[in-house]
């Protein structure tokens, strides 16, 4: 197995979070309360589901309205992976008009939830779990488990295959949509990558260098923490799109720490979030046409 940059990025902005600011993850309908209401949600249908790979099943969860067919969004979770803050996000853009798959990065180790319910990252044996997982992934996997969900998706009667598709990644996930965008150019519309850690890197197989190989539209929101710790990324990123002649929205969101978006975080930034979330909406209304 290749060396993972990606995560090995990740693993050093990690190191730099407090033992407070990777505190406890609210769960079930308490942590469901944290996230705004969606005027005129439409009526959803979801299922957890399993989906074979080249390297064995994963466990993902599925959520699309219930009538009709939809543009379809992939979305990585962070290295929290596949839990309920996540679902209810899902459910919250499948009430958009979306079909939502989210899947479990780590099920090559073991089915979600991966973490603890109360994970704390400042607890080595907690940590070396986490980034354990992590560590087997890597630009092939990543690839290999994109070539597995775009055509599960399109195989879907939820999912309008006339309509482009769209990818969203959190921290870790990031790299995922850059990936997934290079190796389905024709498919993926739209890409979304919310405080992702390991974009741009000085390694061969750096995720932002393969931009030229991509068609999609893109959102960087970015941590203000990480910005701080790599301000060239946002250049790197912003050359790379402009060359490509690709649109990129991309923006270093005030006040916010890396892991700012899912409402489950100890980080977590309402306003910002919002924002960041309004944002991925106006990028896919105009982008998965």
């Amino acid at each position: 197995m290749c060396e993972n940059d990606d995560f090995s990025e990740f693993a050093r902005r990690a190191a730099d979070v407090s033992r407070r600011q990777f505190g406890a993850l609210a769960v079930g309908t308490g942590m469901a309360m944290m996230l705004p209401p969606l005027a005129n949600a439409a009526d959803l249908k979801d299922s957890d589901v399993e989906i074979k790979t080249a390297d064995g099943v994963a466990d993902c969860y599925f959520v699309h309205p219930s009538s009709g067919k939809h543009p379809a969004v992939l979305v990585c979770p962070d290295i929290f992976g596949l839990r309920p803050a996540f679902k209810d996000m899902a459910r919250r853009l499948a009430g958009s008009g979306y079909a939502v798959l989210v899947f479990n990065p780590f099920y090559r180790t073991q089915k979600a939830p991966t973490a603890p319910e109360h994970p704390n990252f400042g607890d080595p044996a907690t940590r070396d779990k986490l980034m354990g997982m992590a560590g087997k992934t890597n630009a092939d996997t990543m690839v290999s488990d994109a070539k597995a969900f775009v055509p599960w998706l399109d195989s879907q009667s939820a999912v309008d295959k006339k309509k482009k598709m769209g990818v969203t990644g959190y921290c870790y996930g990031g790299p995922f949509t850059l990936r997934t965008a290079a190796a389905f150019p024709d498919r993926i519309g739209a890409g979304g990558s919310f405080h992702g850690g390991g974009l741009v890197t000085d390694k061969p197989d750096s995720p932002h260098l393969l931009i030229p190989k991509i068609k999609a539209q893109y959102l960087f929101a970015i941590a203000e923490n990480d910005d701080q710790k790599q301000p060239d990324a946002k250049t790197a990123l912003k050359e790379a799109f402009d060359k490509a002649h690709l649109k990129a929205e991309i923006e270093v969101y005030t006040g916010t720490q890396h892991g700012w978006c899912p409402p489950d975080a100890a980080v977590y930034n309402h306003d910002q979030a919002e924002k960041a979330w309004s944002r991925q909406l106006a990028l896919f209304k105009t982008a998965l046409a």
